[in-house]
């Protein structure tokens, strides 16, 4: 796989509640993605980007939401999300 491709499948770390306690309780992080990535090819960058081995990764669909407001009706768009499972010992500074 090219390495573009790579460094492009990650869009950054998702910071939220849900993601901080997932990390604390099961050493698991979460990365927005590209939405035509697949799960091998999220794995595969995450071990070359950040140099960890990987042992899981889940993904999500996340729907976009219609927000109202005085003009009408916009929605904003869809995005993927990848829960990435680290093996115990292992860890991801996002600093």
């Amino acid at each position: 796989m090219r390495r573009e491709r790579l460094y492009n499948i990650l869009q950054g770390a998702h910071i939220s509640e849900k993601a901080n306690m997932v990390a604390d309780t099961k050493n698991c992080f979460t990365f927005r993605v590209l939405k035509d990535a697949t799960v091998s090819e999220i794995k595969e960058a995450v071990e070359v980007i950040y140099e960890v081995p990987v042992s899981k990764v889940t993904v999500a669909n996340v729907k976009g939401k219609v927000k109202r407001n005085a003009r009408g009706t916009t929605k904003k768009p869809s995005w993927k999300k990848a829960y990435v499972s680290l093996p115990v010992g292992h860890e991801i500074e996002f600093s």
